[in-house]
């Protein structure tokens, strides 16, 4: 009986001391966690003690003035000098949004901690080109990356260089018909639009938008995609705050319904011109696979004899496993996203160029000798990829045209979770204190300056806003190389950074 006794004080006192040690651990992490949950919280400056301009609007806040087609860029240009590189700027009807160009903060915002944050309007990209690369988040954007990172091959950019010289070529042809009989001017920005898109049909789908003969373009497509980003501008208001919200609480069927008994011309443009290029989307893509189906003969006979991206993808796709595999709605969508992606930047930055050497004679004439020589070491034949990149003076004015003109000016994000984000130099306070890390609640829109971080004097030094293509031709400043600029290209953001970079 003593022994019962004894054992079972014993397994007592044992429970007692183990539950005494579970409390106490359950506390403890309890403890730390609401420490940390409030550390973190609490961890930054608010955003609210960013200096930042007056709204000039109580209901759109900065947005007018950071977007306006017109003055952007001179806005664009006043933050970085009167505020810096974290701004406090505001939305609509006057909401706190972070607008940035510093470079510890992006490399955060799109790499470190990019799992917290997403597109802003990536409800709206969905619904304009489907589940396509601009419209899908998470792993499933990492599936199509995954899937799209050997179309974008080096070897496959090879392959596609004769496409690129007959589209040129057709290009070469329609202007020198133009001024045959003695100088005319010339709709350059028409012609490099024109130009972009055939570029991106015949490279990207085996597809022709336009034979580059008449003065203007007959195809849909064309005047669609013309048409398609005043249309959406016009949409403004609706397109960025109430589209989102539609997505998230309505089905595609009700939203369907209210948008056809909206009356709103610009509304039904939009609608009709997205109906458009998918449909189109869905016929070249069926065209694709009854071409894959019949074999390489079928192939040989598209354009581009199946070395267009669509082909590639389409081949890559069926030798997928299941669990990488993309279902056709993906494919189809990105086409529209290609084009979309595509297109204006290309045909943007293409013009810029053209002008800049019109402007800089003498950067024009060095660039021609260069070219001309590597034809002469050529043969006159057509240079190859390898030895177009290896071209230091074209390479010289495309980087330094794309750091200063980048098509892009704006990117736009939004933190799906409470963060803090550090920067790379303390800014001073609206109450004097510094700041060296901002807290950004969940949702908090985010405004990444493109320009401003490929302008930064402070990064390129007091020429930073001068077209300098021979800066490229000597070694780059250690204030670029060790900057924390996740970009992709050249340090620079002009094709973003991160998961979500341009490829």
């Amino acid at each position: 009986m003593s022994f019962l006794s004894h054992s079972r004080g014993s397994i007592d006192l044992n429970f007692a001391s183990a539950l005494g040690s579970l409390v106490f651990i359950v506390l403890s992490a309890s403890l730390w966690t609401a420490f940390y949950y409030r550390r973190k919280r609490h961890a930054g400056s608010s955003l609210s003690q960013l200096p930042g301009p007056k709204m000039k609007s109580w209901m759109k806040g900065n947005h007018m003035q950071i977007f306006n087609l017109k003055h952007g860029w001179a806005f664009h240009k006043m933050l970085a000098e009167q505020y810096g590189s974290a701004v406090l700027v505001k939305g609509l009807l006057g909401r706190k949004q972070l607008y940035t160009f510093d470079s510890k903060l992006i490399y955060h915002i799109l790499v470190k901690d990019g799992s917290s944050f997403e597109p802003l309007q990536i409800e709206s990209l969905l619904v304009f080109f489907g589940k396509g690369m601009t419209g899908t988040v998470g792993d499933h954007h990492r599936k199509q990356r995954k899937m799209l990172n050997p179309v974008f091959s080096i070897a496959h950019m090879r392959s596609m260089l004769p496409i690129f010289y007959d589209v040129v070529d057709q290009l070469k042809i329609a202007l020198a018909y133009r001024v045959q009989d003695g100088p005319q001017e010339i709709n350059l920005l028409g012609w490099m639009a024109r130009t972009a898109l055939e570029l991106i049909g015949q490279s990207g789908f085996g597809y022709s938008f336009d034979d580059m003969v008449e003065d203007t373009p007959k195809h849909k497509y064309s005047i669609v995609m013309k048409e398609f980003l005043p249309t959406l501008a016009h949409l403004g208001f609706g397109r960025i705050y109430i589209l989102p919200l539609a997505v998230k609480l309505l089905s595609a069927k009700v939203r369907t319904f209210i948008m056809n008994i909206t009356p709103w011309k610009a509304l039904h443009d939009a609608r009709d011109m997205i109906n458009y290029m998918h449909d189109l989307s869905v016929a070249i893509y069926e065209e694709k696979k009854r071409a894959l189906e019949e074999g390489d003969e079928a192939m040989a006979r598209q354009i581009g004899q199946g070395k267009d991206l669509i082909s590639i993808m389409m081949r890559e796709n069926m030798k997928a496993d299941d669990e990488d595999k993309l279902d056709e709605e993906e494919i189809i969508a990105q086409m529209s996203t290609f084009i979309f992606a595509a297109m204006d930047t290309t045909s943007s930055a293409m013009s810029r160029i053209l002008q800049l050497l019109a402007l800089h004679p003498d950067i024009q004439d060095k660039l021609r000798q260069e070219i001309s020589n590597a034809r002469k070491e050529h043969h006159g034949r057509d240079l190859s990829y390898d030895v177009l990149v290896a071209l230091p003076s074209l390479d010289a004015v495309c980087r330094e045209t794309l750091r200063l003109y980048p098509p892009l000016s704006t990117m736009l994000r939004r933190s799906t979770e409470d963060v803090v984000v550090p920067l790379s130099h303390p800014v001073r306070g609206k109450d004097g204190t510094e700041i060296t890390e901002i807290f950004l609640p969940r949702s908090t829109p985010v405004l990444i300056s493109i320009l401003n971080a490929n302008r930064s004097s402070e990064l390129w030094g007091p020429d930073a806003l001068e077209w300098k293509p021979e800066r490229w031709l000597l070694p780059l400043p250690d204030s670029i190389t060790d900057s924390k600029t996740p970009g992709v290209y050249s340090h620079l953001m002009t094709f973003s950074g991160g998961s979500r970079s341009c490829m």
